[in-house]
């Protein structure tokens, strides 16, 4: 039996990638024959970033009836620790590493990691990136994403725009692109093949799989919980950190504009602010806080500096208190569905987009999703099939997608049909495919 290994945040953290590396974890489980090792962090950024990562709020227990064992060893802010991942990761002797690529800061400690595993370890190493060059990007950005992921032998991407980011980051590299998962070297022939293969890297354009984590429960009664949050009859949803990317100060000024036309309508927010996890009172949050801003300074521009972004206060000042409900708090996974069974469709107004966690959370729950027409969006929601694009930083357009997708509802099997070709089974293929 061949072994794999999930490298990325394990089950105890928050988040989009904690949630993305269990559920593929789970899909290896219980869709091939290898055995499956989650390696995760213990710490997954430096020890003064003001925040709070790890979920102490959710019951559910996402390993429950699989044979996944979960090692919780890489602490960012000890070197010692890479390498015993290392050490550890090649002496279970897997087949293939796949090391989640979410965030540039990460880039020393992973790439050190991939490195050394490359050197002990003949194991194929698979960099799963969701994204390339970061909304908040920096030239220290860059530079750690080019170390970081420079070891791999092979990339996944989840749109064509982080394939062409990739190309721009390594001009000098020969990538060969498929989405079949075919590894560079399996469909070329004589020389070429002989000389690429020693020195190509193949990209596997695939998608930002439907997570298999949530599900609509049946028996939830969706009119009486409409009824106790104060929702009316049409019902659009923001789910997820609350980031300036996302756009939620664009949806909700849409939203402004939208019930002057409509007294049938609400907007539900749910997600927890993503620098207001922390006690400001504590003396240890003052103190990250002031190391952290330093940081920031070096590492982000000014524009690109989130701490005063509150985008909730525009609410009051809106006058649409009675029409919108705010859940400022994580979401237990057991409580995700309620908000989503309620919801008529999903808000994802991004200023700038990668492959987006809410989105493929989304369609679990068979909803219309209205997107900017930025990033991979184009490539997954078809205007008028399974959702409805606006004009990007225009909220003119995002009101009116809002109010036709009321007068001309997207069909549910629509979503579902689209949703299909987005599987966890197609994705594990590609990987398994060489």
């Amino acid at each position: 039996m061949g072994k794999i290994v999930c490298f990325g945040p394990g089950p105890r953290f928050k988040g989009g990638i904690a949630n993305y590396n269990t559920s593929l974890a789970k899909t290896l489980d219980s869709s091939t024959d290898h055995e499956i090792h989650i390696v995760s962090w213990t710490q997954q950024y430096p020890s003064i970033i003001p925040r709070k990562f790890e979920d102490t709020s959710s019951k559910t227990d996402f390993m429950e009836g699989s044979k996944i064992q979960i090692h919780y060893l890489t602490n960012y802010n000890n070197p010692f620790s890479w390498l015993q991942t290392a050490r550890f990761i090649a002496g279970l002797n897997p087949d293939k590493v796949i090391f989640q690529w979410a965030i540039a800061i990460q880039g020393i400690p992973m790439g050190v990691i991939a490195r050394k595993l490359s050197k002990i370890s003949s194991t194929e190493i698979l960099f799963d990136l969701h994204f390339v060059v970061q909304k908040e990007g920096s030239k220290i950005d860059n530079l750690c994403t080019q170390f970081g992921i420079k070891p791999a032998h092979t990339y996944l991407t989840h749109a064509y725009k982080t394939v062409d980011e990739l190309k721009t980051l390594y001009p000098n590299q020969y990538f060969h692109v498929n989405e079949s998962g075919k590894r560079v070297g399996n469909d070329l022939n004589g020389s070429q093949a002989e000389n690429q293969a020693k020195y190509a890297k193949t990209i596997i354009k695939l998608y930002h799989p439907v997570y298999n984590l949530y599900a609509p429960d049946p028996e939830f009664n969706v009119e009486a919980f409409k009824t106790e949050m104060g929702l009316n009859k049409h019902v659009f949803l923001f789910f997820g950190f609350i980031r300036k990317y996302k756009g939620l100060h664009l949806a909700i000024e849409a939203f402004s504009e939208v019930v002057k036309s409509r007294d049938d309508v609400s907007f539900l927010i749910c997600g927890e602010e993503f620098w207001a996890t922390l006690d400001p009172k504590k003396w240890t949050t003052k103190i990250k806080n002031v190391f952290f801003s330093g940081l920031k300074k070096i590492l982000l521009s000014k524009d690109s500096d989130e701490r005063n972004y509150r985008p909730l206060e525009s609410i009051k000042a809106l006058g649409i208190e009675d029409r919108t409900v705010v859940i400022n708090t994580f979401i237990p996974n057991e409580d995700v569905h309620k908000y989503f069974q309620v919801a008529d469709s999903s808000i994802l107004f991004y200023e700038t987009a990668t492959p987006s966690g809410v989105e493929s959370l989304t369609y679990n729950f068979e909803l219309p999703i209205l997107a900017t027409h930025v990033g991979h969006f184009p490539e997954t929601v078809k205007d008028g099939y399974n959702g409805y694009l606006a004009k990007a930083d225009n909220t003119h357009s995002m009101a009116q997608i809002m109010l036709k997708s009321i007068d001309q509802p997207i069909e549910r099997k629509h979503v579902r049909k689209a949703a299909e070709k987005m599987s966890w089974k197609n994705y594990i293929q590609a990987i398994m495919n060489n």
